[in-house]
């Protein structure tokens, strides 16, 4: 897929370098900003609970 993605990119080696640079921190950005937020709730991540009489492990 990494191999067809260069092939079809524009340029010599320096231009598919950056363009590849830009689009993997467009995905990134896209992740971080609308992925991973609506993704959060519906994870399990926070479902976190103790057990109040249980005494510490030592």
């Amino acid at each position: 897929m990494y191999g067809w993605i260069w092939r079809h990119l524009p340029g010599n080696t320096w231009v598919k370098a950056l363009t590849s640079l830009v689009l993997v921190l467009a995905i990134v950005f896209v992740l971080f900003q609308y992925v991973f937020p609506w993704a959060e709730p519906l994870l399990p991540f926070n479902d976190v609970t103790l057990d109040e009489g249980m005494a510490p492990l030592r």
